[in-house]
């Protein structure tokens, strides 16, 4: 499949088909969406949100949480806000999302059945990474925006001035809900 798409991309920079995506680093709408990397998303979530290239940081990853003060979601934002003007951010969750109820039993699993050691895991956890949490989904879709907006917001790097707000998108229709 990579191969395919290293071709595509040949014909794709030969035609100039890139030129209708030209932009700067800069986000023209000062937003940053932090969402899930669900595959129902890519193009639905900036349609329904308005979005074209260059108005938007969108920030994905599995569930789209923020799981702890310093994780790399977090990071992206607090370099939204001071390198690329951000001032405000929207966290997006969807309904049906595979991270609600994951936990890491299901993973141990699946990693051992592609060769992963019980040695490799128990290294793992001997090192200090807590693999029941880290890879540990969520219970509740509106209780985890609820979560990710308030670590965002009492972050100590987050200035007070950005505004922060969590929504859940409808996996088919792109309708949004807010979570107060």
């Amino acid at each position: 499949m990579i191969d395919e798409i290293v071709e595509f991309n040949k014909g794709f920079v030969a035609s100039k088909a890139y030129e209708k995506y030209v932009t700067d680093k800069y986000p023209d709408k000062k937003l940053a969406v932090l969402s899930c990397m669900d595959t129902r998303l890519t193009e639905l979530l900036p349609a329904a949100l308005g979005l074209k290239n260059g108005d938007a940081k969108i920030i994905k990853n599995a569930g789209g949480l923020v799981i702890s003060p310093f994780d790399s979601a977090m990071r992206s934002l607090i370099v939204a806000i001071y390198e690329l003007g951000v001032e405000e951010i929207m966290v997006v969750a969807h309904t049906q999302c595979g991270a609600c109820h994951m936990n890491y039993g299901h993973f141990e699993e699946a990693m051992m059945a592609r060769g992963v050691s019980q040695r490799t895991l128990d290294t793992v956890r001997h090192c200090g990474i807590d693999l029941d949490a880290w890879l540990e989904g969520f219970k509740d879709t509106p209780s985890s925006v609820r979560n990710t907006v308030a670590t965002i917001k009492a972050h100590p790097l987050v200035p007070g001035d950005v505004a922060v707000r969590g929504f859940i998108i409808d996996s088919v229709t792109g309708a949004l809900e807010e979570v107060c």
